[in-house]
Protein backbone atom coordinates (compact mmCIF):
# COMPACT_ATOMS: atom_id res chain seq x y z
CA UNK A 1 0.00 0.00 0.00
CA UNK A 2 1.27 3.34 -0.79
CA UNK A 3 1.07 5.93 1.96
CA UNK A 4 1.78 9.72 0.45
CA UNK A 5 3.14 12.44 2.94
CA UNK A 6 2.55 15.96 3.05
CA UNK A 7 5.62 18.20 2.43
CA UNK A 8 6.67 19.97 5.54
CA UNK A 9 6.72 23.63 5.21
CA UNK A 10 10.41 23.96 4.82
CA UNK A 11 10.82 21.87 1.67
CA UNK A 12 7.53 24.07 0.71
CA UNK A 13 9.35 27.15 1.20
CA UNK A 14 12.68 25.60 -1.23
CA UNK A 15 9.67 24.59 -4.19
CA UNK A 16 8.53 28.04 -3.60
CA UNK A 17 11.41 30.02 -3.76
CA UNK A 18 12.72 28.13 -6.67
CA UNK A 19 9.67 28.79 -8.63
CA UNK A 20 9.21 32.50 -8.13
CA UNK A 21 12.87 32.07 -9.67
CA UNK A 22 11.29 30.65 -12.85
CA UNK A 23 8.31 32.72 -12.65
CA UNK A 24 10.94 35.77 -12.40
CA UNK A 25 9.37 37.36 -9.28
CA UNK A 26 11.14 38.28 -6.30
CA UNK A 27 10.30 36.76 -3.32
CA UNK A 28 11.51 36.65 0.57
CA UNK A 29 11.84 34.12 2.97
CA UNK A 30 9.66 35.28 4.48
CA UNK A 31 6.89 35.21 1.77
CA UNK A 32 7.57 32.03 0.55
CA UNK A 33 6.98 30.38 4.25
CA UNK A 34 3.70 32.46 4.57
CA UNK A 35 2.84 30.73 1.00
CA UNK A 36 4.15 27.11 2.29
CA UNK A 37 2.21 27.65 5.71
CA UNK A 38 -1.42 27.91 3.70
CA UNK A 39 -0.50 25.07 1.09
CA UNK A 40 -2.29 22.16 2.89
CA UNK A 41 1.40 20.19 2.73
CA UNK A 42 1.15 19.87 -1.54
CA UNK A 43 3.64 21.27 -3.70
CA UNK A 44 0.74 21.64 -6.64
CA UNK A 45 -1.24 24.02 -4.13
CA UNK A 46 1.84 25.61 -3.55
CA UNK A 47 2.79 26.83 -6.90
CA UNK A 48 -0.68 27.98 -7.67
CA UNK A 49 -0.81 29.94 -4.63
CA UNK A 50 2.71 31.31 -5.66
CA UNK A 51 0.82 32.33 -9.13
CA UNK A 52 -1.78 34.43 -7.57
CA UNK A 53 0.33 35.83 -4.82
CA UNK A 54 2.49 36.66 -7.49
CA UNK A 55 -0.67 38.33 -9.72
CA UNK A 56 -1.47 40.68 -6.61
CA UNK A 57 1.70 41.46 -6.04
CA UNK A 58 2.85 42.87 -9.94
CA UNK A 59 -0.91 44.51 -9.85
CA UNK A 60 -1.42 46.18 -6.50
CA UNK A 61 1.95 46.09 -4.66
CA UNK A 62 5.62 46.76 -6.06
CA UNK A 63 6.37 43.70 -7.37
CA UNK A 64 7.96 41.69 -4.63
CA UNK A 65 6.61 39.05 -2.71
CA UNK A 66 7.29 40.13 1.53
CA UNK A 67 5.39 38.40 4.13
CA UNK A 68 3.46 41.25 4.28
CA UNK A 69 2.53 41.07 0.59
CA UNK A 70 1.77 36.80 0.71
CA UNK A 71 -0.34 37.42 3.77
CA UNK A 72 -2.69 40.27 2.00
CA UNK A 73 -3.11 38.61 -1.30
CA UNK A 74 -3.92 34.98 0.37
CA UNK A 75 -6.54 36.82 2.23
CA UNK A 76 -8.02 38.33 -0.82
CA UNK A 77 -8.12 34.64 -1.98
CA UNK A 78 -9.50 33.88 1.06
CA UNK A 79 -7.12 31.36 2.31
CA UNK A 80 -7.03 31.23 5.76
CA UNK A 81 -4.25 30.57 7.89
CA UNK A 82 -4.57 26.72 7.82
CA UNK A 83 -5.20 26.69 4.09
CA UNK A 84 -8.48 26.44 4.23
CA UNK A 85 -10.42 27.92 1.01
CA UNK A 86 -14.45 28.49 0.87
CA UNK A 87 -15.35 25.35 -0.01
CA UNK A 88 -13.57 23.99 3.21
CA UNK A 89 -15.39 26.26 5.66
CA UNK A 90 -18.63 25.77 3.16
CA UNK A 91 -18.57 21.65 3.86
CA UNK A 92 -17.74 21.88 8.04
CA UNK A 93 -20.26 25.19 8.56
CA UNK A 94 -22.73 23.25 6.35
CA UNK A 95 -22.31 20.19 9.16
CA UNK A 96 -22.02 22.52 11.85
CA UNK A 97 -24.78 24.12 10.94
CA UNK A 98 -27.45 22.24 9.01
CA UNK A 99 -26.48 19.24 10.72
CA UNK A 100 -26.07 20.02 14.30
CA UNK A 101 -22.16 18.82 13.21
CA UNK A 102 -23.27 15.15 12.60
CA UNK A 103 -23.52 12.27 11.57
CA UNK A 104 -23.49 13.21 7.90
CA UNK A 105 -23.45 10.82 4.33
CA UNK A 106 -21.48 12.10 1.78
CA UNK A 107 -24.25 12.35 -0.91
CA UNK A 108 -26.36 14.73 1.73
CA UNK A 109 -23.33 16.39 2.14
CA UNK A 110 -23.27 16.58 -1.36
CA UNK A 111 -26.74 17.78 -1.85
CA UNK A 112 -26.55 20.59 0.76
CA UNK A 113 -23.16 21.88 -0.55
CA UNK A 114 -23.76 21.81 -4.51
CA UNK A 115 -20.13 20.08 -4.49
CA UNK A 116 -19.82 16.60 -6.46
CA UNK A 117 -19.61 13.40 -4.12
CA UNK A 118 -15.94 12.91 -5.70
CA UNK A 119 -14.75 16.12 -5.22
CA UNK A 120 -15.89 16.12 -1.77
CA UNK A 121 -13.94 12.86 -1.03
CA UNK A 122 -10.99 13.40 -3.23
CA UNK A 123 -10.87 16.95 -2.89
CA UNK A 124 -11.23 18.18 0.23
CA UNK A 125 -11.93 15.43 2.74
CA UNK A 126 -8.26 13.91 3.22
CA UNK A 127 -6.79 17.73 4.06
CA UNK A 128 -9.80 17.94 6.79
CA UNK A 129 -9.40 14.66 8.22
CA UNK A 130 -5.90 15.04 8.07
CA UNK A 131 -5.79 18.21 9.98
CA UNK A 132 -8.47 16.92 12.58
CA UNK A 133 -11.62 18.68 11.68
CA UNK A 134 -13.51 16.20 10.17
CA UNK A 135 -13.82 12.56 10.94
CA UNK A 136 -15.39 9.56 9.46
CA UNK A 137 -17.92 7.09 11.46
CA UNK A 138 -20.13 4.48 9.93
CA UNK A 139 -22.96 6.67 10.58
CA UNK A 140 -21.52 9.36 8.25
CA UNK A 141 -19.06 12.41 8.53
CA UNK A 142 -18.50 14.48 12.12
CA UNK A 143 -17.01 17.71 12.89
CA UNK A 144 -14.29 17.78 15.70
CA UNK A 145 -14.12 20.12 18.36
CA UNK A 146 -10.77 21.15 16.72
CA UNK A 147 -13.22 22.63 13.94
CA UNK A 148 -15.60 24.50 16.27
CA UNK A 149 -12.83 25.98 18.17
CA UNK A 150 -11.02 27.43 14.49
CA UNK A 151 -14.20 28.86 13.75
CA UNK A 152 -15.27 30.30 17.45
CA UNK A 153 -18.41 27.92 17.35
CA UNK A 154 -19.41 27.35 20.63
CA UNK A 155 -19.09 22.88 21.31
CA UNK A 156 -21.20 21.07 22.99
CA UNK A 157 -20.52 17.37 24.68
CA UNK A 158 -23.83 16.34 22.52
CA UNK A 159 -22.51 17.16 19.37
Amino acid sequence: MLNLELYDEESLKQIIVRSADILNIRIENEGALEIARRSRGTPRIANRLLKRVRDYAQVVEKGVITWEVAKKGLEILEIDELGLDSVDRRLILTLIENFNGGPVGVDTLSAATGEERITIEDVYEPYLLQIGFLNRTPRGRVVSKKAYDHFGIPYTEEQ
